[in-house]
């Protein structure tokens, strides 16, 4: 219903965190094509890293303070506090693929 409004801005917080892998696709899916199509600010909120990284900024935030900002790709080059937090849920594996 939100949605038919247009609004000027979407907050989603923890939208996906209770779903399975596959629902959770779905959901980031159709955020992404909402926020790509629309002219609105889109912010998710989220601990799920996978569910963001398709943002144009993400905000790192450490204790209630913002320590790195950047998109996915610039965060995972510094190896900061992204970037360990990535390996930890995604796995070493992946982080390989997506930073070669």
């Amino acid at each position: 219903r939100a949605l038919l409004r247009k609004p000027k801005l979407l907050l989603f917080d923890e939208a996906t965190s209770a779903l399975d892998s596959l629902t959770e696709e779905e959901i980031t899916d159709t955020i992404r094509a909402i926020s790509h199509e629309g002219n609105q600010i889109t912010i998710l909120i989220a601990h799920r890293l996978s569910t963001i990284m398709h943002a144009d900024r993400i905000f790192v935030l450490e204790k209630g303070e913002v320590v790195e900002n950047g998109s996915h790709e610039i965060l995972l080059q510094e190896k900061g506090l992204y970037y360990a937090m990535w390996r930890q849920q995604i796995g070493e594996r992946k982080t390989k693929v997506l930073t070669t």
